[in-house]
């Protein structure tokens, strides 16, 4: 508990205190005894009146104050008439005194108060711990000194020093030093990743060990911290149908109920049905019962512990009118490049023919490619565990679209396509595997080829498991790249529709047609620059947080800060449970309301089942609603 709730508490208890002590003294008939009768009744108001004012005070100022601007009809209105009413029934003769109830109505409506403040404290708590991630600071290096500056100081392409124990404050690559980062602020990853010359580096990680030289690539207000408070900032803004529903429903219902229970109150006595007194304490408990609380707290209750829960697992849902999206999600479309493949090229196969190794092989094409930076030479040298001599290396030219030819240690060593090898009159084979065929000859002779293939991220076919799992009926794949290609990821991966050779107009138009078919919502995940107009047409647009480009996470409404697929079927999960529980909630708190403000209508309720029917009805719904935030069975 905060400050604010432990002083609240603390005044809660103090008036409980007082009222059980006045009820004892009434009960025991010690007022009686004190005061004799009709004193003993004025006694226990004016002693009742205390914990009321203790407890309710503020109550009855908010009531106050939205008289005075016009906006009566809210819940602080309700409990204030109903519990005035009660302590005013002493003024009727021969009436039953209900200045208990009155005061028992403001406090444990007061108990229901400080439970909602701190069930929202305690969901906020995952996306307060997002709000931690800010920087204070960053360190640059001025006449040989470190010196800490503000993170908004830093011009982009300036060295910062990051010590061990020190939050990342800016974007940038790594210049020198090596290290371990803590990313579970904003991936919910627990494992460390380690970083070395070289590597990205997004501000909100904590350095572990080594200190760390990085050259800034944003200014402060595009990195990734910056982009994430502003998501969290703005998330409470954006409601969910639902919740705004709720909202119109409580403007509605509660000047209805009022004058329904006015109407109780004043219509059947002076139709001659009963004693004013009566009918009076009937409209009071009607009031009493009313009270929307179960409703207007446990509905955007639900909605931020789920907004909450998802930030847990690295996932980052703009809004609730979002979560609400994503929990009727059927059909969910996917890039393939850097959503479902890790978007860089890596060694897949190595063929090697007529006696040679795979070592030999691979070594010849490393070091014909030394003087290369192209993806795919790159791949080439980052498989190749042995030491490139570039000194063993002569005459290296590129043969455009072809590949490469190049003098190793005396031996002329062609590495490229099939047309280079045709350019040079070698003959070469086949291969059934999918990706790029890297053939490799010394001398005129062919001595086999290596594969390159863009490699399908480890969880990416659990994701799509988890998807159809969770109901999802079709999961499709689109993709700029070659059909093949996309053929071979998809029946790896178990999708179910694929379109390949796409360019990022005609993905719009797959997903226009995608949309026409689709019963429920369609979710679209992208990462790239060209994914952002996509994202924006999609029912709801998923994003990769940690390398996706700034577009294309501006113009998602979910973000995945870990850039793991398989956190899509969590955050679905995550949403349709919350929005189970935001139906319940809304079922179990009118039901509840509506049977006993008709028991209350005619008499059977008293003041007593009217406080459980408000604050009763309200607390078992926040414990409903609290259930969002688990997120460890999700």
């Amino acid at each position: 508990m905060n400050k604010k709730q432990k002083k609240w508490l603390k005044r809660i208890l103090i008036a409980l205190a007082i009222f059980f002590a006045v009820m004892a003294l009434e009960e025991l008939g010690v007022l009686a005894a004190i005061f004799g009768e009709p004193g003993a009744l004025y006694a226990s108001f004016a002693l009742y009146l205390i914990p009321y004012l203790i407890a309710g005070h503020d109550v009855l100022l908010k009531a106050w104050r939205n008289i005075r601007r016009g906006d009566a009809f809210d819940e602080s209105f309700l409990m204030t008439v109903a519990t005035i009413g009660a302590f005013a029934m002493v003024a009727f003769p021969g009436a039953e005194p209900h200045m208990a109830e009155g005061a028992a109505v403001m406090l444990f409506y007061q108990v229901g108060e400080l439970f909602q403040s701190y069930a929202v404290g305690k969901s906020r708590k995952s996306i307060a711990a997002m709000m931690d991630i800010a920087p204070d600071y960053a360190n640059v290096e001025r006449d040989g000194e470190l010196v800490q500056v503000g993170p908004d100081e830093v011009a982009v392409g300036d060295e910062i020093v990051i010590k061990p124990g020190e939050r990342v404050p800016i974007d940038g690559v790594i210049v020198d030093g090596t290290s371990q980062l803590d990313t579970a602020a904003l991936t919910g990853e627990s494992v460390p990743r380690h970083v070395e010359v070289g590597a990205e580096v997004i501000s909100g990680c904590v350095n572990m060990t080594g200190v760390l030289r990085v050259r800034t690539t944003k200014p402060f207000g595009e990195s990734t911290v910056s982009r994430i408070l502003e998501l969290v900032e703005n998330a409470s803004e954006k409601k969910a149908h639902t919740e705004n529903f709720i909202t119109r429903f409580a403007r509605v219902y509660t000047p209805v109920v009022t004058l329904a229970a006015v109407a109780l109150a004043v219509i059947p006595p002076l139709a001659g049905m009963g004693a004013w007194s009566d009918w009076i304490l009937r409209g009071l408990t009607f009031l009493v019962v009313s009270c929307p609380c179960a409703l207007v707290i446990s509905v955007p209750l639900s909605f931020f512990g789920g907004i909450g829960g998802a930030s847990k697992i690295g996932v980052l849902v703009k809004g609730s009118n979002y979560l609400e999206a994503l929990a009727e999600v059927d059909t969910v479309v996917f890039d393939k490049t850097g959503t479902l493949t890790s978007g860089t090229f890596s060694v897949t196969g190595i063929h090697p023919q007529d006696g040679t190794s795979a070592e030999e092989l691979l070594a010849l094409a490393a070091h014909a490619e030394a003087f290369s930076d192209h993806p795919i030479a790159v791949s080439i040298k980052q498989a190749y565990t042995g030491r490139i001599d570039q000194a063993d290396v002569e005459d290296a030219r590129e043969e455009s679209g072809h590949g490469v030819v190049a003098t190793v240690q005396g031996r002329t060593v062609c590495v490229g396509n099939a047309k280079l090898m045709a350019a040079h009159g070698i003959t070469c084979d086949a291969c059934e595997l999918t990706g790029t065929i890297l053939h490799v000859a010394a001398d005129g002779r062919y001595l086999g080829h290596i594969v390159i293939a863009d490699t399908v991220k480890d969880d990416a076919a659990s994701a799509i498991r988890d998807l159809h799992a969770a109901g999802v009926e079709r999961c499709v794949m689109l993709t700029g790249d070659r059909a093949e290609v996309a053929q071979a990821v998809a029946r790896e991966l178990g999708i179910d529709e694929v379109e390949a050779q796409l360019l990022p107009q005609d993905k719009v138009g797959k997903v226009e047609e995608l949309l026409d078919t689709a019963r429920g919502n369609l979710a679209f995940v992208g990462d790239g620059i060209n994914d952002a107009p996509v994202l924006t047409r999609a029912d709801v647009g998923i994003a990769m947080g940690a390398m996706g480009s700034d577009a294309a996470i501006e113009a998602a409404d979910v973000v995945l800060m870990d850039d793991k697929p398989s956190n899509i079927a969590r955050a679905v999960r995550l949403a349709r449970r919350t929005m189970a529980i935001v139906w319940q909630n809304i079922v179990f708190a009118i039901g509840v309301k509506v049977l006993i403000l008709v028991l209350a209508a005619f008499g059977i309720a008293g003041m007593w089942l009217a406080v459980f029917g408000d604050v009763g009805v309200a607390v078992i719904a926040i414990l409903n609603a609290m259930r969002a935030m688990d997120v460890k069975r999700v």
